[in-house]
Parts: C-alpha cells; sequence; structure tokens
C-alpha cells in the first residue's frame, strides 16, 4: 500500500517533532540516523528493482494469456485485467522512489505529484478490486447459480469503471497533499502525512474483515462432506491467500500507524533525552523499511496467487509456450533449409 508520507520519514519526521532546547546547539549529532538512511536506500534500491521486474513480467504475461484466450468480458476475467493493470500503476512509481531515495527528487514538484498520484491509483484500486474478487468468490461458493457469478458484457464494464473512478477520486488529494520538501518527494505537512496513513488503515481493516468473513465462511463449506473433491487444493490456496495477504499488509499498517502517533506533537527536549528518542525510534524506522517492503511486493505475487494457480491459465501457459517453442523451431528448420539450398549452389549464404 502505497504512502509517500512515511517514505523518507527516517531523514525528516524526527526534527519536525521536536524543538530543541537552546543549549542543544549539537541536537543534529544526537539524533544521526545515517545508519538507517542507508539501509534504506540499499534495500529499497535492490529489492524494489526485483519486485518492479517480476511484477512487470508476471502481469504483463496475466494480460497477454487474458487477450488471447479469455473472455475478457465476463466479469471474473475482467477482475483479474483490471488487477494486472492496476498492479502495473502500482508498479510504475517504484522506480521513482528508488531514485528519489538514491539521488534525491530533481524531476520538479509537477512530477512528484502526478508520480504519487498514478501510485495511490494502483494502490486503491488493487485494494478495491482485491475486496471485490474475494466477495465474488464467495458468492461463486456459497450460491453458484447467483447471476453475479455469471454477470457479463455491460455490468462487468461499468462495475470497473466504477472501481476506477472512485481510486481516481480517492487518490487525486495526492496533487494538493504532496511537493518537494527536504529535497525528497513527499506529503506537504503532518495533516497530510496522516490523512495518507488512514486511508490505508481503514482500507486494509475494510479489506481483512472481508478476506476474514468469506474466506472462512467458503472454508466451512468445503469441509462439509459434501464438498468437490478438490476441496483440499482448495483450501490450501485460500489458506495461502490469506496468510500472504496478512503477512504482507498487517505489520505495514501497524508500523505506519505506531509511526503516525509522533506526528504533529511539538515538545521541547534537552540533548539527553533527544539521544534517547532518537534510539528508540531507530527499531521502527528499520522495520518500516522491511514491512514496506514486503507489503510492495503483493504487486508482483498477485498474478501467480490470483492467476496462476488456476488450472486454466497453466493451460493457458503452456499453450502459449509451446506456440513459441513451435514457432522458433520453424523458423531454425527454415534457416537450416535455406542454409543447404545457398551450400548446393554453390553461394556463401546463410539466414
Amino acid at each position: 500500500m502505497a504512502t509517500t508520507d512515511s517514505t523518507f520519514d527516517a531523514t525528516t519526521d524526527y526534527y519536525s517533532n521536536y524543538d530543541y532546547n537552546e543549549e542543544d546547539e549539537y541536537g543534529d549529532e544526537m539524533c544521526n540516523k545515517t545508519s538507517v538512511i542507508q539501509f534504506g536506500a540499499m534495500l529499497t534500491t535492490v529489492l524494489f528493482s526485483i519486485v518492479v521486474i517480476l511484477s512487470l513480467f508476471g502481469n504483463i504475461l496475466v494480460i497477454v494469456i487474458l487477450a488471447k484466450y479469455e473472455n475478457v468480458k465476463s466479469l471474473t476475467n475482467a477482475f483479474i485485467l483490471n488487477l494486472a493493470v492496476s498492479d502495473l500503476f502500482f508498479t510504475a512509481g517504484l522506480p521513482f522512489w528508488i531514485y528519489d531515495h538514491v539521488y534525491g527528487w530533481t524531476l520538479g514538484e509537477h512530477s512528484c505529484k502526478m508520480v504519487i498520484f498514478v501510485f495511490y491509483v494502483g494502490f486503491y484500486s488493487s485494494g478495491i478490486l482485491l475486496i471485490l474478487m474475494t466477495a465474488h468468490r464467495y458468492v461463486a461458493v456459497m450460491n453458484p447459480l447467483s447471476d453475479i457469478v455469471s454477470t457479463t458484457g455491460t455490468y462487468s464494464v461499468v462495475t470497473c469503471v466504477i472501481v476506477w473512478a472512485v481510486s481516481i477520486l480517492v487518490a487525486s488529494p495526492a496533487f494538493i497533499s504532496t511537493g518537494v520538501d527536504q529535497k525528497h518527494c513527499g506529503p506537504a505537512n503532518s495533516y497530510w502525512k496522516l490523512w495518507g496513513i488512514y486511508q490505508q488503515n481503514v482500507l486494509f481493516i475494510l479489506s481483512s474483515v472481508v478476506f476474514i468473513f468469506c474466506y472462512s465462511q467458503i472454508m466451512c463449506r468445503l469441509l462439509r462432506p459434501t464438498a468437490q473433491r478438490r476441496k483440499n487444493k482448495t483450501l490450501k490456496l485460500i489458506f495461502t491467500l490469506t496468510v500472504v495477504f496478512f503477512v504482507g499488509w498487517a505489520p505495514y499498517n501497524i508500523v505506519i500507524f505506531l509511526k503516525s502517533l509522533s506526528y504533529g506533537h511539538q515538545t521541547t527536549v534537552d540533548s539527553k533525552t533527544l539521544a534517547a528518542m532518537c534510539e528508540a525510534s531507530k527499531p521502527l524506522d528499520y522495520a518500516f523499511y522491511i514491512s514496506r517492503l514486503l507489503a510492495f511486493s503483493h504487486c508482483c505475487l498477485n498474478p501467480v496467487f490470483y492467476v496462476f494457480v488456476g488450472v486454466k491459465f497453466k493451460t493457458h501457459l503452456k499453450k502459449m509456450l509451446k506456440g513459441w517453442g513451435h514457432r522458433n523451431s520453424g523458423i531454425r528448420n527454415r534457416q537450416s533449409r535455406l542454409t543447404i539450398t545457398s551450400l548446393t549452389s554453390g553461394e556463401e549464404f546463410s539466414m
């Protein structure tokens, strides 16, 4: 879940929340977070780069398979297609975060606002789509004859348009809430930091409630003796989805909420207290970078858990790979024939 509000806290939030006594002229030395900043820059650069590559590969592959083999007008496929697009929006912001960590923001304030807006659109649309996909799966299991299960055409388009409209509306405050401060792209002040954090917390709580309710009901239904034979595989998948979701998002939301408790509070401290509070805040800073990586890696895990674990998509993938294999084989055979023909004719020619 994307926030710029906590992105660069290791360098700024401590100093913005405390005033120093006049005698504490060496206050900056009392709160040296160089090691935290270096750790965050290294972790962000290396691992976010891997997440970007995997996300681009996985989500583009999902879109290609859907366009080539599936009816994208069905509600299920429409959700999957839009989730892949949403994850690509989300992923598009990560390289800029890497750049900001390494070099600072040198791309101007307007580009800062646009990047954060696109990032938020991807974040919120992904969260909303996961909620709708979970609810749709719940209806499909609990009431398979429902019209919602087989919805296609106009209803699917309208549903997805509403998802994107809501996501754009919720993300639009980024144009007034963000700017370039201390050479970094982030929220304009503590108020907007809290706004972004609490929005994320609300979406996480809502998603958690939907996940727990729907998947617990589905598991109870599948545990009945009359359930289908493949219930064990389905139960494992549901359990994996739930664990991955909470392992990814719960620590991150807890950390950013704890960090939010210090925003906006002004107090005067002496150098010893400042040093003690600085040291006490460092574990939370490290936890932020690690938990954020776990949360943001969800954009490259979605294709794996929501698409490629399905038998149908794995079949499509194998078919597409075989098609590429036959095409490459045909090209090689044609090249061989052309080479042989050129040799028999006495020409130095090869394709």
